[in-house]
């Protein structure tokens, strides 16, 4: 895993970038790979490249060259299927010089050209220049595992892995985008291409972008999610196999991708345990590919609410593994926050990310830099509560005046059957949103998206003004608009799970808690179940064999009936969480709490109304002192959280002055500089 950057010139007028200019773009994300790092530079372009060693320690630096070393290319990621191309590739003779796959991609591009990324099965984040015919060319993987940014002004383009790259040039504007505030307080997250600083795109997921020559650029989408189509006139997918087929070949492949991600890496690999089914089912697998120490490592909580400590145990127990913990209070929570938000580089509406951020430094301090980790089950095999809702809320919305109906949200929430009247009714009325509108494309995801989108009330009035004349459509008007043409066909379970991918599982669940919070102690982290082959076996299921009546996942609960403890397989579904508001408004808050919502600090960034902030906090301090976390609702934790990260991110990345960059005395392993 590493961190790249580059500066392109698209005007052949322009001068050479400078290297000094690159070196600190790589500097300012050396956390991504600390090992080495690397420079190329001619007339029109310079590449950089910070390396954490995983795969080919001893001849993978980057930038790497083919053999007539007119191409040149710099990577973020893996390639975990690089054996089995290069084996296609020296059949069709190329000859290679190292073992890594870096070099793979950059004979595959020469073999394939485009369609080379359809055959790459792993994580990443490419961009690789033609000095011959002088064009860029950039590709994330399918999913988004990998980050990627661009910014072009002024006849030039610049990319890096993280914002804070492109930040570390002082041509690049500061400032932040109001439509990619106004996503990210809907989805959680702004969607690629759309980022949360003003005049920087993120290059979208499953897209290869071509810069030419004359400072044009063309995108090819190589993969998008697809389901089985199920309604509609003309044909229909037919159904590709039984559920014990599905449980075998999901077994298989599920197996298949997590021994291929402990094997190819030249050090060890350890696993995250959550205490959830995804996790302790890819460390079973996982354990079967290791002779000697496996490594597992779980997040437990001082709050007795959040913590699985038990079933985290139980897992252990039955690995054998050499396990370690560590454990997040609200205190540290708090106190990490800043870094959290400065490596997120987006506002974040729950504190998750922290306490990820703290066992991934676990794991860097016990001297492992790869995990595997559960992450994309979920959205893979229908496991959140949110799929479950919406076929509750559908069935109700046949009968909508029936008051039996509702009462199934008690099987997914037993609580509610035994909360105050109050209580449940304001979980019913936040259900019922949308209940007239069956038909809607967005039905299974609107009381969430509704819900997010009500602290929109606290923008400021001239920030909520500079969003309504932003030409482009609104978020979901966006979001709707790009909807795939055959979406209609498929399955009520498969347009959520679309949703779900494109709104949470890129910006949010592998940016701020996956890669970002991994990739800043300098750990990589693999996704079995985010695997190519996994994915499409999964997407070609039946949704039944997915979500069977409520019951979430069943498929994978029948695969990994016969290793996991019932204790894990029949548990409760318990979503990933971690304290909110009550970090940051009891009696011993950090001092930057107050110092970012003073009303000069809201006033300087100018995304919240002073007082309407200043309420709130009230508030929440009023409630802190009642008693636990459990006190606030969700609109305010998600509130107090947002107005938090919001102001710490301005604060770090635009009204702050540009950091200065000191040459720490890293030695560049590749400097290869044609201008000189």
């Amino acid at each position: 895993m590493c961190g790249i950057a580059g500066i392109v010139n698209l005007s052949s007028a322009l001068p050479p970038p400078s290297r000094d200019v690159v070196r600190a773009m790589v500097r300012a994300i050396r956390h991504r790979g600390p090992d080495e790092f690397g420079l190329f530079r001619d007339g029109h372009a310079a590449l950089g490249h910070a390396r954490l060693s995983i795969v080919d320690l001893a001849s993978g630096q980057q930038p790497l060259a083919n053999e007539d070393r007119t191409r040149w290319l710099v990577f973020n990621g893996e390639v975990f299927n690089f054996v089995e191309l290069r084996a296609e590739l020296e059949a069709a003779g190329h000859v290679f010089r190292t073992h890594s796959d870096t070099e793979v991609i950059v004979h595959a591009w020469e073999q394939w050209g485009p369609a080379a990324f359809g055959r790459f099965n792993g994580q990443w984040a490419i961009a690789l220049w033609d000095a011959g015919s002088r064009e860029l060319v950039l590709c994330r993987d399918r999913v988004g595992v990998r980050p990627l940014f661009v910014h072009t002004h002024g006849g030039r383009l610049w990319f890096a892995s993280e914002v804070k790259a492109l930040l570390a040039d002082p041509d690049v504007p500061r400032a932040l985008d109001p439509r990619g505030i106004e996503e990210t307080f809907t989805f959680w997250g702004s969607r690629a291409p759309t980022s949360v600083f003003a005049g920087i795109e993120e290059l979208p997921p499953g897209v290869v972008r071509r810069y030419r020559a004359d400072g044009t650029h063309v995108d090819e989408v190589y993969w998008h999610p697809s389901y089985p189509r199920v309604r509609g006139e003309g044909p229909r997918d037919a159904e590709a196999c039984s559920l014990d087929e599905a449980v075998d070949g999901l077994r298989a492949r599920l197996l298949a991708a997590s021994e291929l991600r402990m094997l190819r890496a030249d050090v060890p690999v350890g696993a995250y345990l959550s205490g959830g089914i995804d996790s302790s089912y890819v460390a079973w697998l996982a354990r079967d590919a290791v002779r000697g120490r496996f490594h597992t490592f779980s997040l437990r909580f001082e709050d007795p609410e959040y913590d699985e400590t038990r079933y985290q145990r139980l897992m252990v127990e039955r690995l054998g593994s050499d396990h370690a913990e560590v454990v997040a209070s609200r205190r540290d929570i708090a106190e990490v926050f800043p870094t959290v938000v400065a490596h997120a580089e987006r506002p974040l509406l729950r504190t998750g990310p922290a306490p990820l951020f703290l066992l991934s430094k676990l794991v860097r301090d016990r001297g492992l830099k790869v995990v595997l980790t559960g992450e994309g089950s979920d959205e893979m095999l229908g496991g959140y509560d949110l799929f479950r809702e919406a076929k509750v809320r559908r069935f109700w919305a046949r009968q909508p005046a029936s008051t039996e109906r509702p009462k199934l949200f008690d099987r997914l929430y037993p609580w509610l059957a035994r909360s105050p009247a109050a209580a449940r009714g304001l979980a019913v009325q936040f259900w019922a949103r949308g209940l007239d509108r069956p038909e809607d494309p967005t039905f299974s995801h609107g009381p969430r998206w509704a819900s997010a989108s009500a602290l929109q009330r606290l923008f400021a009035k001239d920030w909520r003004q500079r969003a309504a004349e932003d030409p482009r459509p609104g978020p979901v008007e966006a979001l709707v608009a790009s909807l795939p043409s055959d979406f209609d066909r498929w399955s009520e379970l498969a347009r959520a799970q679309y949703l779900e991918v494109v709104t949470l599982l890129n910006p949010y669940i592998l940016a701020s808690q996956g890669d970002r919070m991994l990739m800043a102690n300098s750990v990589e982290g693999r996704f079995p179940f985010l695997d190519r082959e996994v994915m499409a076996f999964a997407n070609d299921m039946p949704a039944r064999f997915k979500l069977q009546g409520l019951d979430e996942k069943h498929v994978l609960k029948r695969a990994a009936a016969a290793v996991l403890p019932r204790e894990i397989l029949e548990r409760p579904k318990q979503p990933y969480r971690a304290p909110d508001a009550a970090c940051f408004t009891g009696a011993d808050a950090p001092e930057w709490v107050r110092e970012v919502t003073t009303e000069a600090a809201l006033r300087e960034v100018g995304v919240f109304d002073a007082p309407a902030v200043t309420a709130l906090f009230e508030k929440a301090r009023r409630v802190a002192a009642k008693g636990g976390d459990g006190s606030f609702s969700n609109a305010d934790n998600m509130a107090v959280v947002g107005v938090l990260s919001t102001q710490l991110l301005a604060r770090t990345f635009v009204t702050a002055p540009s950091p200065t960059i000191v040459d720490d005395g890293a030695v560049w392993r590749t400097d290869v500089d044609r201008v000189a």
